[in-house]
């Protein structure tokens, strides 16, 4: 039973909220109903074209995130699935639709189905996203005004913020769905019974909304606000905190937790340090967000913390928990933890002991909000030069943001060359990464996340940061003013780690790295702008992102003049939602690019030749850096270059499902992986004769994308209105039959069509500009066309130089 106290309290704040949230200020809910409504439009399990209903019954213009998200695709895979096995598709939806089998069963067999189906088309290592949240979805869409959306999250925060009683954990689906479900129908009924909430609807229905007379779409949302809700009033969970006081307890009291606090040698600076910020938190934090909010490492919070457990169970001889895993025997000790909601940052939160957080309540902490002067840098930082040599191992085989350990001594025991530096280095000093033959250049940047009195004790422990994204070469540096005086260079370079001044350290930052200091202040940029922009519909556009975003390479294909350069670098800004070039690379292919060229290869240096990366492989590196940002490397007249050839090895790297896997380059041997966050557009001008095979590799790695003439886009006649001529408007609707004609050529096709852009970018219409369309961009290209058609040639001169006379 719900408490009706707490629902009351969030469906006041719901109701307050519920016009504000309909709006486009607000979170623009509204697409949930129109959602329904266009699906009820639209839907016929009978359509001929099963597979094109289908796909305009859930658009991802109308569904938006419910069946189309950041890496997950279940409305574009049922669109695939139903295009090459449209009666297997449909017999599965006639048999999901089926209201008299029991739901969960329906659910199940759903998804075995869609699991055969991917076995069949899909491509391997590929997800088929048909879970649980995706088919309620369906059926939420089909029988509005019966079923919900259940998602596990959501139903499990709203179950336990409003004392709701169901049972709903991790691994019990079938009954999770069940629960839900009840859940669902507990609120439904509440809602309906509030005096309010139909006016409050229908106040904001237009009419492409569903008028939602049961109140199912509302009780979705207001589930989704009680999610948020929670979420804001930080109301814990007790329930789920592990382990439990039966489970196990240190048994460790709050004056014992007082004097520990006194003992330098068990809490060092760093452990008050990340004591008081869990405390400035609420007592209750993910590493990650303790990480965002004051800075330092992930690692710091996690490696101190295990540390510190580990020096209180040494000197009070507490009970340990009995786990294989270290991590879950040690910091117990401190906190009891849970696993972390999708919304919330981070994977799992820890929380201060009681007897802890109440010693510290009274302890002499450090500012939680501690600086150290420059961003990102300790107080009394070191700066060291770690050196790998790639034939026993290198900084590739780790990726950004991974851990290796240095170990202080060599196979033998023995000390390591410099073994003083090994004991100097302490948590926060900046690395610099060496790569010694054959590449003999900078290869990483890092942060020393342990010295030698951390975990493990023989070795110091190091967290690779960032990569370079230019090359910087030994011979390169021992012709540097600043960095010819380092001590690995003017001194005797046997060895592994070297000390480095700041001043050093800085000098190879700026040599290797731009977006060290890249503005954050880009003008935005979006669908809308986009859609101003390049004359595409809507719905079109909504495809052509959801495509790139779940392929992540695409080609943008079609005949001169619709835009596909104009259009791509666009695509770009507004999927990054800001014009910002620095996170796009643009390249044209042609007959004599190499890998050489796009990987890397050896260049000449001086007297000599020396192994240089390319422009994809800084590229890539420049991505890897920033994982939560988005990339584009923009590939012009792609079908000109042999792919094989420029990728080499990077062809199979470049597929989506092996992104973020390593693969050794064949130049220097070592590993490289492609990032998630990187995406390929590509662009090919269909109306090339000489270019008719195209690569199998790139018809298999590549999306293909039409881009097609804007004449009759609602932006196009926005701007076709905006000049006022009528010889303009003419000489448009006789273009638009000419492409009709051109279509309909066995000879040609509608790849061959002309584009809208040779009439854009003028903010006044001439007639001379009109006669140089005709005559030095369309005539010529219509004689290469019809160079075997004099006839047909003749006759649209005629045409077209006609609307001019």
């Amino acid at each position: 039973m719900i408490d009706q106290e707490r629902f009351n309290e969030v469906l006041e704040s719901f109701k307050q909220s519920f016009a504000w949230r309909w709006s486009t200020d607000g979170h623009d809910e509204q697409y949930k109903w129109k959602a329904v409504k266009h699906f009820q439009d639209n839907w016929d399990i009978n359509a001929h074209d099963f597979a094109e209903m289908l796909r305009e019954s859930i658009a991802p213009a109308y569904t938006k995130n419910l069946l189309a998200s950041s890496g997950r695709f279940p409305g574009g895979m049922m669109s695939i699935y139903a295009q090459a096995a449209p009666e297997e598709v449909r017999a599965m939806y006639i048999a999901l639709f089926d209201e008299g089998e029991d739901v969960v069963k329906r659910i199940s067999d759903f998804k075995a189905s869609a699991e055969h189906l991917h076995e069949l088309y899909g491509e391997p290592g590929k997800n088929h996203f048909q879970d649980e949240n995706s088919i309620t979805t369906y059926l939420w869409l089909r029988y509005p005004d019966k079923h919900y959306i259940y998602k596990y999250s959501l139903a499990r925060s709203t179950n336990n913020y409003l004392h709701a009683g169901h049972t709903i954990k991790k691994g019990y689906v079938a009954e999770n769905v069940r629960n839900g479900i009840a859940l669902d129908r507990e609120i439904n009924e509440l809602l309906k019974a509030d005096p309010d909430i139909r006016k409050l609807l229908q106040d904001q229905l237009t009419p492409d909304c569903y008028d939602d007379p049961e109140l199912c779409t509302v009780t979705l949302d207001f589930e989704f606000f009680t999610y948020h809700y929670a979420k804001d009033k930080a109301f814990p969970w007790d329930s789920e905190w592990f382990p439990s006081k039966e489970m196990y307890d240190p048994e460790i009291t709050v004056e014992q937790w007082a004097a520990l606090l006194e003992d330098k040698s068990v809490f060092t600076e760093n452990s008050l340090l990340i004591m008081s910020r869990l405390l400035d938190c609420g007592g209750a934090a993910t590493c990650k967000q303790l990480s965002d909010r004051y800075g330092e490492s992930i690692s710091f919070y996690n490696s101190g913390s295990v540390a510190l457990a580990r020096r209180v169970a040494e000197k009070t001889g507490c009970p340990v928990m009995d786990k294989d895993s270290k991590n879950s025997k040690w910091w117990p000790v401190l906190y009891v933890g849970r696993y972390a909601e999708k919304a919330e940052l981070g994977n799992y939160i820890w929380r201060l002991r009681e007897e802890l957080a109440e010693a510290l309540g009274s302890a002499a902490l450090p500012a939680a909000d501690c600086a150290s002067g420059k961003e990102g840098v300790e107080p009394n930082c070191n700066y060291w030069w770690v050196t790998a040599k790639p034939s026993y191992w290198s900084w590739d085989s780790i990726a950004v943001n991974e851990t290796v350990d240095y170990t202080a001594y060599n196979d033998s025991g023995n000390k390591r060359r410099i073994f003083k530096y090994f004991e100097k280095a302490k948590p926060g000093d900046l690395v610099v990464g060496y790569h010694s033959t054959p590449e003999l250049k900078v290869a990483c940047f890092g942060k020393v996340e342990s010295g030698l009195d951390g975990e493990p004790a023989d070795c110091i422990l190091i967290r690779k940061t960032r990569l370079p994204e230019h090359d910087l070469t030994y011979g390169e540096m021992k012709n540097d003013p600043v960095l010819c005086e380092m001590e690995y260079i003017s001194g005797n370079p046997t060895g592994t780690i070297f000390k480095l001044s700041e001043e050093e350290y800085e000098r190879i930052v700026d040599l290797t790295c731009d977006s060290a200091c890249v503005k954050s202040d880009y003008d935005p940029y979006g669908k809308d702008e986009f859609l101003q922009e390049v004359y595409m519909t809507e719905n079109r556009y909504d495809h052509l992102v959801a495509v790139l975003q779940n392929k992540k390479n695409i080609i943008l294909q079609g005949a001169p003049g619709v835009g596909k350069t104009f259009a791509a670098r666009r695509l770009a800004w507004s999927m990054m939602e800001a014009k910002d070039d620095s996170r796009i690379e643009f390249v044209q292919f042609h007959q004599s690019y190499s890998y050489e060229d796009f990987v890397m290869g050896y260049k000449p240096d001086g007297d000599t030749f020396s192994l240089k990366h390319g422009v994809f492989y800084r590229f890539c590196q420049k991505a890897a850096n920033q994982p939560d940002k988005e990339f584009f490397f923009i590939i012009d007249e792609i079908n000109r270059g042999n792919m094989s050839k420029i990728f080499g090895e990077l062809l199979m790297l470049i597929e989506n499902d092996y992104r973020g896997k390593k693969a050794t380059l064949a130049y220097n041997g070592l590993p490289f992986s492609v990032p998630e966050n990187l995406y390929i557009i590509g662009m090919m001008n269909t109306a090339d004769r000489s270019l008719a095979m195209i690569d199998y590799a790139l018809r298999r790695r590549f999306s293909f994308f039409e881009m097609e003439p804007g004449f009759d886009a609602e932006g196009f006649g926005s701007y076709q209105k905006s000049l006022g001529d009528e010889t303009l408007d003419e000489l448009v609707e006789r273009v638009k039959e000419l492409n009709s004609e051109i279509a309909h050529d066995r000879t040609l096709g509608k790849g061959f069509c002309i584009g809208h852009s040779y009439f854009c970018g003028q903010s006044e219409c001439t007639d001379e500009w009109l006669h140089e369309v005709v005559e030095y961009d369309l005539l010529p290209m219509l004689s290469e066309y019809w160079f075997d058609d004099t006839a047909k040639l003749t006759r649209w001169k005629n045409i077209l130089r006609g609307v001019l006379a």
